[in-house]
Order: structure tokens, then C-alpha cells, then sequence
């Protein structure tokens, strides 16, 4: 029997989003981002970049005082793309990057099926609760840039379930 995935707990300002993480199919990813929750390091960041019927990106320390740059940070190193069958659904978490292998910290929630993002970014995790809070997240009014004009906060991220071993991301 194969051992449950990873669940954590997305908290926001506008409500908790559960996500199931896919460790099997990208376990770096997973690593890396489970290994960013537990150190709080998203926590009170923002979802930077929302456009209903695509996306919402969150994930930049940047974003914690409205930097203008908002959008280029990260947590210091990259890694490498994890790509599988898995693809763009309604609903999954994937990583953003700026080209091949420059994974960091910022990653997007899907809010409709995006086909064409399919092996370019790394599907690692799908949303078990809370769909909408994604669509509530999704339909908030934003200004230049898609960004939020009232900032959608990540309170922190709990992680609700995890295989026995340690999660320390392969970087780059």
C-alpha cells in the first residue's frame, strides 16, 4: 500500500485552502516547499498576482512590504523542474519560474484548467478544500501589475501530514 501523501494547510486572509501534495511525482518540489512552510517562510506574504480564470501566485518574500521589485523574489537558490503527467486542472499548485530550472519560492494555484503551462512548470500538489477560497482569492479587484488592491495575506502554512523523513530540497 502506498504510504498518504503530504497535506497541508494554506491559511489566508480570506480563508484555509487544504492541498494535497504529489511528494511521488516531485518530491524536490515538495521538499522544498514543505521545508519553506515549516521554516514560516511564507508566512506574511501575499498573493502578488491574481487574474481570474488563470491564476494566483504567491510565494515572494518581497511581497511582505510591497516592494516594487514584487514578483523577482526568492528564497536564495533555484532548482531543478520536475515535470510528470500531472497537468494544469482547476485547482493545482504548481511552481512559478522564469524559464527552465529556476524554481525558488514562488509557486500558483490554478483557478481554471491552463493546458498551455504544461511541462513549464512543476505540478506538485492539487487543492482538497477550500476551492472556494481559490475562486474568492480569484475574483478580488487588482491594479497594476494583477496585483491585489486590498493584499491577500498568507497567515502561515501548517503542515497537516508528512512522510517520516526529512524534506530538504536538492538546490541548484
Amino acid at each position: 500500500m502506498p504510504e498518504p501523501l503530504p497535506v497541508v494547510v494554506l491559511k489566508t486572509s480570506l480563508g484555509d485552502i487544504r492541498l494535497e501534495l504529489f511528494e511521488d511525482d516531485a518530491p524536490n518540489t515538495v521538499a522544498n516547499f514543505v521545508s519553506l512552510a515549516e521554516s514560516k517562510f511564507y508566512d506574511g506574504t501575499t498573493f502578488h498576482r491574481v487574474i481570474k480564470n488563470f491564476m494566483l501566485q504567491a510565494g515572494d518574500p518581497l511581497s511582505r512590504d510591497n516592494s516594487p521589485r514584487v514578483g523577482t523574489g526568492g528564497p536564495g537558490y533555484r532548482f531543478r523542474d520536475e515535470f510528470s503527467s500531472r497537468k494544469h486542472a482547476r485547482g493545482v499548485i504548481s511552481m512559478a519560474n522564469s524559464g527552465p530550472n529556476t524554481n525558488g519560492s514562488q509557486f500558483f494555484i490554478t483557478h481554471v484548467a491552463t493546458p498551455h503551462l504544461d511541462d513549464h512548470h512543476t505540478v506538485f500538489g492539487r487543492v482538497v478544500g477550500g476551492l472556494d477560497v481559490v475562486d474568492k482569492i480569484a475574483t478580488v479587484p487588482t491594479g497594476p501589475g494583477d496585483r491585489p488592491t486590498t493584499p491577500v495575506k498568507i497567515v502561515g502554512i501548517q503542515v497537516e501530514s508528512k512522510r517520516a523523513h526529512e524534506y530538504k530540497p536538492v538546490k541548484l
